[in-house]
């Protein structure tokens, strides 16, 4: 997922209605069924067996892995075990990449373990490098870089910006005196400019500077994309050709930089292993409920089934993932007779641009022009707090309703922004809006994603809330029986736009098609 989503433009501009969840009062009598949902997802949920088959089991699904097809197997084995006819729809081809083991060891100027982690797609060594490592310095001209990049021949290269602290902020906020906590956040500001610029003074940027060391004979190349909370670094895509890339623990990359900055040169015996495979499909994994009366009418829970591979994708979106697969199992055993066809669609390759679900809008036009309505799950283990209207400007009227049917217990959390602005490519939801049809992020409660768990090495099956995704499941599957009960599908009338920061009046956000090969992405 990428931490983009309407709720922003909401708060710059202005423009969305913000109203608390219409619910009823206290003694609230639910419908029978919602209520067996409830009874059903409290005492008898599998999210936990889920989640540690899936988490524990097979791990990380980035796209083009073994892991993403072992997962796509077992999700379509669950569905078929509950009675859910599921699919696989291919839509394309991925770069295919196999993670090993990686083993980065410090011998001098002592023996030392070094926290890292391959990145993904990352070349591999043939044999183990031991190398000396050099500190990439803040330049302040291109002459200065162009006249230090020969020393990088035959080393490692420390690519990252030292940081000074490795505390976070919030503790030097909570205990630290005001004039500390003035000291470190100005210094932090002033470094982290300093190094700005001097990654622009190189004629280069992050993802192009890589190749350039590479070309100039480095080793390897390490990178510390640390997050500010300590432990957590985010891991993404290597950009090398040739040799490997990885991140380092921003403890164990503090060290060794200050130790090639002051003259005692470190070495460091690097052994990472994985393997080029070719290429492999993309797809999405679809079940399908059939409806009983309305079958070529729609009903969509949405998760993006990919992930990163720093750690086990469990909250991005491992989280989304298991809670809607709960939603639509109760569904299946306690809703028989359900008018429209409800679909449960695990995306693919949502972290390289939201392909699977555009592949979807692209390939499926018969079933987006029919589809009631789409609700997401992508942000984390928090229970839902905010539903956006996504800019139809009916969505109030119906929104409202199909929350009332729900229990009180989930919804008096949720705030809701009528009608909202549409969101331009956050998350899976964003490429049914786009299409004109009404799609909504169920965004969740924090829970230090953004900083701890989002994309990093710290996003593990330990961090889920179990109790919160519960409710989440509760959540979509009310909404699901909800909306299946209109007797016709809801307006999806768009609103009027606002202006936007230039002046200029914004515009919906346009239909794009998926990337159907990696070759755009690895250029």
């Amino acid at each position: 997922m990428k931490l983009i989503n309407s709720l922003t433009y909401a708060a710059v501009f202005g423009t969305a209605l913000t109203l608390q969840a219409q619910v009823a009062p206290a003694q609230q009598k639910l419908n029978p069924t919602i209520e067996s949902f409830v009874s059903e997802i409290k005492n008898n949920n599998q999210l936990e067996k889920i989640s540690h088959e899936l988490l524990d089991g097979i791990g990380p699904r980035l796209v083009g892995s073994p892991q993403m097809d072992q997962a796509a197997d077992w999700a379509i084995k669950t569905f078929n075990s509950w009675g859910i006819n599921s699919r696989r729809e291919d839509y394309g081809t991925w770069k295919a990449w196999e993670r090993g083991l990686t083993h980065v060891d410090m011998t001098y100027p002592r023996a030392k373990n070094i926290e890292a982690t391959q990145l993904a797609w990352s070349p591999a060594t043939k044999k183990a490098i031991n190398a000396e490592v050099i500190a990439m310095p803040v330049f302040t001209t291109e002459a200065e870089f162009k006249a230090w990049l020969p020393k990088v021949k035959g080393k490692i290269v420390l690519m990252s910006q030292n940081q000074r602290y490795g505390r976070s902020d919030y503790q030097y906020k909570e205990f630290g005196t005001e004039e500390l906590y003035d000291k470190v956040t100005t210094q932090r500001k002033a470094d982290n400019d300093a190094w700005a610029n001097s990654i622009k003074v190189t004629g280069h940027n992050n993802n192009t500077l890589p190749v350039v060391l590479e070309q100039n004979g480095a080793a390897a190349v390490a990178i510390s994309y640390w997050t500010g909370i300590m432990g957590a670094n985010r891991i993404f895509g290597a950009k090398t050709k040739n040799i490997p890339m990885i991140d380092i623990s921003n403890e164990d990359y503090g060290m060794l930089y200050r130790l090639a900055e002051n003259g005692t040169t470190p070495k460091i015996t690097l052994n990472a292993q994985s393997k080029h495979n070719g290429v492999a499909k993309t797809y999405n994994v679809v079940g399908e409920i059939k409806g009983t009366e309305k079958p070529n009418e729609y009903i969509i829970l949405s998760a993006h089934f990919d992930s990163w591979d720093g750690a086990q994708g469990a909250t991005d979106n491992g989280t989304g993932t298991v809670a809607m697969m709960e939603a639509i199992r109760t569904i299946k055993k306690l809703y028989p007779n359900n008018k429209r066809t409800i679909l449960i669609c695990l995306w693919g390759s949502e972290e390289q641009g939201l392909n699977g679900s555009r592949a979807f809008v692209e390939d499926h036009p018969e079933i987006v022009k029919n589809t009631q309505a789409v609700f997401n799950l992508d942000n984390g283990t928090g229970r839902v707090v905010n539903i956006n209207g996504s800019g139809f400007k009916e969505s109030y009227e119906y929104m409202t309703r199909w929350l009332a049917g729900a229990p009180n217990e989930v919804t008096k959390h949720i705030k809701t922004d009528y009608p909202g602005l549409p969101s331009g490519g956050g998350s899976d939801h964003s490429s049914f809006v786009a299409a004109g049809i009404p799609g909504f992020m169920l965004s969740s409660l924090n829970w230090g994603y953004g900083t701890y768990t989002w994309h990093t090495n710290k996003d593990t099956y330990d961090k889920i809330v179990f109790e919160e995704i519960q409710s989440n499941a509760i959540l979509a599957a009310s909404l699901v029986y909800m909306a299946d009960q209109e007797e016709t599908l809801v307006n999806r009338d768009r609103r009027v736009l606002p202006n936007g920061r230039d002046g200029k009046q914004m515009e919906w956000p346009e239909v794009k098609g998926p990337a159907r090969t990696s070759d755009a992405y690895f250029k």
